[in-house]
């Protein structure tokens, strides 16, 4: 029997989202889109409502796992993600996160050596054991078909927020740092590698089937910085992790990266990549051909907004251009609030459909 006529056959391949990372191609690949727990939907909006607060929500075990189940029971991704956030892991290290409403997150900056004195790799335990619980609730109440994503925030990426004491449109202040003093940059940055394999860990060990490390600003670094700060210690985690975990495959998602994401996939070493939405399908076709990777991605969030007949178009023109490969179907980034729930629904039955 084939690869193909194998999979879902037995458990070794129950959870059809694995099976690219087993060297199966699918004729109809597996989805599940970045957040896909999110404002969007009216049911998140009621529990976010109930617990309070963002981070309120994301340390609460009980609802973190709540909203997360939300859109499989609604749309049968064959995929959760944890519902957490990227910086769970400087509020962990003792900086202090806070979400103004409309505004964002909002940190007090960590901007010198002197400031990392502030941090402690020791005090984490706490918090990351209460996304831990998480992890453990969504392994006992997830259909035994859906794979569970555990996530972290890359170090750069975490990095630039923790700099700027908020997101920002160049993160300027920590690449003037990286500039300015990259020895002590490299502590910040080996702060947060140290405490993401810690994260990652934890996430596996409580039932996460997947890692994806997310790198939102990684396309914001010229390439040799992007080999230092982005490449590097993303090098460094998957390494950690193989060690640890060898079963366990990490997707990378260097949003920005351009060309160098083949650059990125040969030297971090990475079992699936994550494609944004400027990455053209056919160079998702062809680029990564030689390498033994994954891809995921790449459809336009806003295009999802739109949805119609152009977005029915769009999925069927990725969809034919990523056959024969181990594809999953995805965004180039994640969902956006005003996104119609409906369309949601459509994509997914347009991508099972299709073939």
């Amino acid at each position: 029997m084939s690869e193909r006529g194998q999979a879902g056959a037995g458990s070794a391949v129950e959870k059809r989202f694995l099976a690219p990372f087993r060297g199966q191609t699918l004729d109809v690949p597996p989805i599940w889109l970045m957040r896909q727990a999110g404002r969007y939907l009216p049911e998140y909006r009621a529990t976010r409502a109930e617990a309070g607060s963002f981070l309120k929500l994301c340390y609460n075990p009980k609802l973190a796992a709540e909203v997360t189940l939300q859109p499989i029971r609604r749309f049968g991704f064959d995929a959760a993600i944890l519902f957490a956030d990227i910086l769970i892991v400087p509020d962990a290290l003792g900086q202090g996160v806070r979400f103004e409403e409309g505004e964002g997150p909002r940190l007090d900056p960590v901007r010198s050596v002197a400031d990392l004195g502030r941090l402690d790799l020791k005090g984490t335990s706490e918090k990351f054991d209460i996304i831990a619980e998480t992890v453990q609730r969504l392994r006992q109440d997830l259909p035994r078909e859906t794979a569970l994503i555990g996530f972290c925030g890359a170090p750069w990426t975490v990095a630039t927020y923790m700099v700027q004491g908020q997101g920002s449109a160049d993160q300027a202040e920590a690449r003037l740092w990286a500039y300015r003093d990259p020895e002590g940059f490299d502590q910040l940055i080996d702060l947060l590698t140290a405490a993401s394999i810690d994260y990652l860990d934890r996430q596996v060990k409580a039932g996460a089937d997947c890692l994806q490390i997310f790198d939102t600003w990684a396309g914001s670094l010229p390439d040799d910085e992007f080999d230092r700060w982005v490449v590097a210690p993303t090098r460094t985690i998957r390494e950690a992790l193989k060690d640890m975990h060898p079963d366990i495959p990490v997707i990378g998602f260097p949003r920005g990266a351009g060309a160098t994401a083949v650059w990125y996939v040969s030297e971090t070493g990475v079992n699936g990549i994550g494609c944004d939405t400027a990455t053209p399908p056919f160079v998702m076709s062809e680029a990564f051909d030689e390498e033994d990777v994954v891809i995921q991605g790449n459809l336009d969030p806003l295009l999802l907004v739109a949805g119609g007949a152009r977005l029915d178009e769009r999925v069927d023109e990725i969809l034919d251009l990523m056959r024969d490969k181990r594809f999953i179907f995805n965004l180039g980034h994640g969902i956006v609030p005003q996104t119609p729930p409906e369309h949601v629904a459509r994509l997914v039955e347009r991508v099972r459909g299709k073939s």
